[in-house]
């Protein structure tokens, strides 16, 4: 049985990975592995679902540590972060958390190869984007922050989409990973969009937090209606035989999930409020499983 000391300490290390954050994330890599097991009728071996899985959880948990590693010195600043175990001092000296941070990272790395070299690719590739061009980069000097460094947002969707079959990849895996790519901007920035003097006070040019708040929830509200409009595209693409890979259950999920993202945008455009940005930001994490709920219920139907 784990100690008071032991059991708090691996709570802890969990707590700096950002669970919230990989959860959605691994499911995102299990829906694109389903989807693609169903549409190509490949079965997927109980070693490649551990290796997905595991990969994923890993290579997001490393993503996270280390970003969170890169931020130490304005997480002790920002009200919303001080808490986190870094800052706190929970974790001390802070290298323990790089280190933690490394050995997620190479376990990471160990199963998306293990899958294939197109597996090892994306998550390479995820991880330098989120860890090095995102935070280490981009985070302090760019307002593109976010979006550039959005890109390792897909890479979980692209890991469980080829360890089936590079069948499509660049088609129907690229437009699964898009779904989430097009979906962190209107969820990072309707939670930052009413906690601008935290990131005015470290010097971070955070979109919500350089614009003006008229200007901030016009381009939440464009950058919804541009992912509903995106989320519609997989109902319209077709394998090589012409035939739609998906149907009415996908977009009729789209649809009316997309439409309450529109009304919540709308909501939050005709009066800002921290309550309606919270509630575009709570439901914005639903709606990108529902999407990829969708996916997997449709190609399971075919």
């Amino acid at each position: 049985m784990l100690t008071t000391k032991a059991s708090s300490r691996i709570k802890t290390y969990y707590e700096v990975t950002k669970p919230k954050i990989w959860y959605l994330l691994v499911f995102t890599a299990m829906g694109a592995t389903y989807t693609a097991s169903n549409l190509y009728h490949i079965p997927v071996s109980a070693l490649t679902w551990a290796l997905v899985t595991f990969g994923v959880i890993a290579g997001s948990a490393a993503a996270n540590t280390l970003t969170n590693y890169n931020d130490r010195d304005i997480d002790a600043i920002m009200e919303r972060t001080k808490e986190r175990p870094i800052p706190s001092r929970r974790i001390y000296p802070a290298k323990k958390a790089l280190y933690f941070g490394l050995i997620l990272a190479g376990i990471s790395l160990v199963c998306a190869f293990a899958i294939n070299i197109w597996a090892g690719i994306f998550m390479a590739f995820g991880l330098a984007d989120n860890i090095l061009v995102y935070s280490k980069f981009l985070k302090r000097r760019s307002r593109t922050n976010i979006i550039l460094g959005g890109f390792s947002g897909g890479a979980p969707a692209m890991i469980g989409y080829v360890a089936v079959t590079t069948t499509g990849m660049w088609d129907l895996g690229l437009v699964m990973a898009g779904l989430v790519f097009v979906w962190i901007p209107m969820h990072i920035w309707s939670l930052t969009l009413h906690v601008k003097d935290d990131y005015n006070k470290v010097k971070v040019p955070m979109l919500t937090a350089v614009e003006s708040e008229k200007t901030s929830v016009r381009v939440i509200a464009g950058t919804t209606l541009m992912m509903v409009l995106f989320s519609v595209l997989p109902f319209f693409m077709t394998d090589a035989s012409g035939k739609h890979l998906f149907h009415a259950t996908y977009l009729y999920s789209a649809i009316v999930s997309g439409a309450i993202m529109i009304a919540l945008s709308i909501w939050l455009l005709v009066k800002p409020s921290e309550r309606a940005s919270w509630t575009l930001f709570k439901f914005s994490s639903p709606y990108l499983a529902i999407l990829f709920i969708a996916l997997m219920v449709d190609s399971a139907l075919r």
